[in-house]
């Protein structure tokens, strides 16, 4: 089913918030203004990806946290991979905390 304000298919539109982390999520988040199902997958990856970017950068700069980069660059892979495969198939994946988080705030934006 195509959505009426990007002309893409739902799940493509879901999948694709997820393919350049938070800022594609941001995009998503900008112009889709009717279907929650993609404000969703939006938000969740901005709450994921810029968590885990912020993470990432935190424990760059220290260097007891510079031996965790790896374990966060791994496990922000698995999710990237998980979640767009979700997207993409259609599922309203919800992540643990995140998820919440996500939608907790969509109900706060006005974007």
């Amino acid at each position: 089913m195509k959505n009426d304000t990007t002309g893409l298919d739902k799940n493509v539109a879901a999948g694709l918030c997820y393919v350049f982390g938070w800022m594609s999520g941001l995009v998503f988040l900008l112009i889709e203004k009717e279907d929650q199902d993609i404000r969703f997958h939006a938000m969740q990856s901005i709450v994921v990806f810029g968590s885990l970017s912020l993470l990432h950068i935190i424990l760059s700069i220290s260097l007891i946290g510079l031996p965790l980069v790896p374990l966060v660059m791994i496990i922000g892979l698995v999710l990237w991979i998980l979640l767009m495969i979700k997207g993409f198939q259609g599922e309203k994946y919800k992540l643990p905390f995140a998820g919440d988080l996500a939608e907790k705030w969509l109900k706060q934006v006005k974007i």
